[in-house]
């Protein structure tokens, strides 16, 4: 029978996807130890037994699924995703498939479990990441594969492997994810390279496995593609294992993303603060809480949302430098997230000074600079103002009446009164309401 994508059910389950806009990426695992990133294996050529003393030293005592999920509820943030398993195949859950897990290590807890419950009482919508590329297993590709960590020693040939009994063993882990944790909202698969692709994963039977299980949950593209490509959903003929969304990564679409025929397709930036995914601990290298401020406002004004990550450390704690950065990133969205959460395009050339997002008849103009005098608004018209007020104090901004403008009768220009500065230097919101 031909696939038939049901653009009804489809629309129903993203929904709530395009409305939230914000979420939290969470990379944990062995690969914290070392403190070198979450590819620390494959970047080094790690052998498995060089990389396996890591699991018995996994004891994580300041580990605290709740504090990760208040971090995120109070930066504002809607839905949180964790790192099920990663590339190194190390599973915090406790899988029936494998002592390769949390449950056995010094921490001895189901990691999941404890995230799931944690997200699901501070009102968070949960996400599993899963990766499909497992360099644990031994009937995953060694030998020539492209990322696996003995890709290079020909004594690690795949002769006796057998991929089918890894795909096998794959599956089983995603069934155990969608039956033993209850309802959850995303499903982040990651992700498909060379011949690694679609049905190489048998994706068809997987995904429908997944929907028999979790009808309603939201997966991403990479059975597909990886960071970089769209994925069949930007087709007028979708894949059975098409993504609900698309998943750039480390960047931010210069114009959102669209489909072949012109419609916005759902996507979601993922980000890391500083270099890594995964804890790394020489990298200092974070980006101002201001700039993950404006590139959040940036997706939201494109049609999209920003995934920002955090790597905990080895002890289980998100580092302080990240938790400065959710903590202003929190007071931000206290005052502003009208502007960000169900917000979208405006609909509207980008303004000179800033950016515009929009819910409805509701407009938010950015302001990230202060013009000399009064402020132009030459995006809307001064027809079709109900009002114009600061979000993030309700004050009103008056429509200016300013002989310095008389030459431009025809353009909305506003009060922002006599201070030079902004309210807020990071991004001041003027909401403007429409008649």
């Amino acid at each position: 029978m031909t696939y038939q994508f049901d653009r009804a059910a489809y629309e129903r389950r993203i929904a709530w996807y395009r409305r939230a806009r914000f979420g939290m990426f969470i990379h944990w695992g062995l690969y914290a130890i070392p403190a070198r990133g979450e590819w620390v294996r494959s970047v080094e050529q790690m052998p498995e037994e060089e990389y396996l003393p890591f699991f018995d030293e996994f004891a994580a005592p300041d580990f605290d699924a709740r504090a990760w999920a208040r971090a995120a509820r109070e930066a504002g943030m809607r839905y949180v995703v964790l790192t099920a398993k990663h590339h190194d195949g190390f599973c915090l859950f406790d899988t029936a498939t494998t002592d390769f897990k949390s449950t056995n290590t010094p921490l001895g807890r189901d990691v999941v479990r404890e995230f799931v419950d944690a997200a699901r009482a501070e009102g968070l919508r949960v996400g599993l990441y899963y990766s499909l590329l497992d360099w644990h297993h031994p009937d995953y590709p060694h030998y020539g594969d492209r990322n696996h960590p003995m890709r290079n020693d020909p004594e690690c040939g795949n002769e006796r492997r057998d991929f089918n009994r890894y795909l096998d063993y794959m599956h089983e882990q995603v069934r155990e994810l969608c039956t033993n944790y209850g309802t959850l909202d995303i499903l982040w698969f990651d992700f498909s390279y060379d011949d690694m692709r679609g049905e190489a994963w048998r994706a068809t039977e997987l995904i429908d496995m997944v929907r028999s299980l979790q009808p309603g949950v939201v997966i991403d593209n990479r059975l597909e593609v990886s960071g970089e490509g769209y994925g069949s959903l930007a087709t007028a003929h979708p894949a059975p294992f098409h993504g609900d969304f698309v998943s750039p990564e480390q960047m931010i679409p210069p114009d959102g993303i669209h489909g072949e025929d012109g419609s916005e397709l759902a996507w979601e930036s993922c980000v890391t603060m500083n270099r890594n995914w995964g804890y790394a601990a020489d990298d200092h290298l974070f980006k101002p809480a201001s700039m993950l401020i404006r590139s959040l406002v940036e997706c939201v004004s494109k049609g999209g949302n920003m995934l920002l990550n955090v790597g905990p450390d080895a002890r289980g704690a998100i580092p302080p430098e990240s938790m400065e950065r959710l903590a202003a990133i929190g007071r931000w969205m206290r005052l502003n997230r009208d502007s960000i959460v169900g917000c979208g395009r405006a609909g509207l050339p980008r303004p000179e000074y800033g950016r515009w997002t929009r819910n409805g008849d509701r407009l938010f103009l950015h302001l990230y600079d202060r013009p000399v005098g009064s402020l132009p608004i030459p995006e809307v018209g001064r027809d079709q103002v109900a009002s114009m007020r600061y979000l993030a104090t309700g004050a009103e901004v008056p429509v200016s009446t300013s002989w310095t403008h008389s030459d431009y009768g025809e353009i909305l220009f506003a009060d922002l009164g006599p201070d030079p500065c902004l309210p807020d230097p990071i991004d001041t919101v003027v909401e403007i309401r429409l008649r």
